[in-house]
C-alpha cells in the first residue's frame, strides 16, 4: 500500500506508531502534522461501488456501512472504517465519513479562489485539530510552511482585494480577509515539493487558533481526474 514520502530534511511531520501516540503527542518544535501509517485491508473499491454515489459529497452514516450485505473483502474494509469512527468518537471527536465524487468549486472566484482544491489551513476560535484519512481515491496533499506564501501577501493580489473591499488597509480590511478566509489560502513557491498524505494513514494536523504553538498545517484536496475512483475520506 502506498505511503507518503518526505524529504529527509522535512521537519513538520512526525510519524507515530499508535493511535494513543497520535492522540497525545503535542504539536511543538515546529511539528504541525502527525501521521500514523497503516496498511489498508479489505475491498474499499467494492464498498464504494455498492454505495453507488451519484455526485458531489455524500455523507455515509454508520447504518449505511452496517447494513450490507457485504462479501468478506468488503466487510473487512467496512470494519476498518467503523473501527476508526468508533475510536474517534470514544475520544470526543466528531468524525464524518464522506464519499466524494467532486467538491464544489468557486463558480465566480473573483480575485482569489478559496475552495478546498486550493492549498489552505484550517482555523478555529479555540484549541482544535483536524483528523484525516483517505481510504480510496486520490489522497490529500500537504505543503511545508517554508515552501508556501499566503496569497494575501502577494502585492498584486492584496491590491486587488483592497479594491474589492473599497476601503483602506485598516482593521476592517483585515476582518474582511478573515471573514472570507482569504488569509488562509497559500501558493506554493517555485521550488515547492507538495507531499501526499497517502492511503490508510490517519493524520492529525494543526489548525490556526489563538495561542497555537506551531504554524497551521497547509493542505488541500486533490484534483478529481478522469478515471480516478471517488474518494472515501474520514474527517474530524
Amino acid at each position: 500500500m502506498p505511503s507518503f514520502t518526505l524529504p529527509s530534511t522535512y521537519a513538520r511531520v512526525r510519524r507515530v506508531t499508535s493511535f494513543e501516540e497520535l492522540l497525545t503527542t503535542p504539536f511543538a518544535d515546529g511539528v504541525n502534522a502527525l501521521c500514523w501509517e497503516r496498511p489498508l485491508t479489505g475491498d474499499f473499491g467494492g464498498v464504494m461501488a455498492r454505495l453507488d454515489l451519484k455526485g458531489g459529497i455524500t455523507a455515509l452514516e454508520e447504518a449505511d456501512l452496517v447494513r450490507g450485505p457485504w462479501d468478506a473483502a468488503c466487510r473487512e474494509a467496512v470494519d476498518f472504517m467503523l473501527g476508526d469512527l468508533r475510536l474517534l468518537r470514544k475520544h470526543g471527536k466528531a468524525p464524518e465519513l464522506n464519499g466524494i465524487v467532486g467538491y464544489p468549486r468557486d463558480e465566480d472566484p473573483g480575485v482569489l479562489r478559496t475552495d478546498v482544491y486550493s492549498f489552505h489551513a484550517d482555523r478555529a476560535t479555540g484549541e482544535a485539530d483536524t483528523w484525516l484519512c483517505t481510504y480510496l481515491g486520490p489522497s490529500s496533499e500537504g505543503l511545508r510552511n517554508d515552501e508556501a506564501r499566503r496569497h494575501v501577501d502577494d502585492p498584486a493580489i492584496r491590491a486587488a482585494l483592497l479594491r474589492d473591499y473599497e476601503g483602506t488597509e485598516d482593521v476592517g480590511f483585515l476582518e474582511y480577509l478573515d471573514d472570507y478566509c482569504y488569509d488562509l489560502h497559500y501558493a506554493p513557491i517555485s521550488q515547492a515539493r507538495p507531499f501526499s498524505f497517502g492511503l490508510g494513514n490517519l493524520w492529525r494536523i494543526a489548525v490556526e487558533y489563538p495561542g497555537c504553538p506551531v504554524p497551521p498545517c497547509i493542505h488541500r484536496a486533490p484534483e478529481s481526474l478522469p478515471g480516478c475512483p471517488p474518494r472515501l475520506l474520514l474527517i474530524a
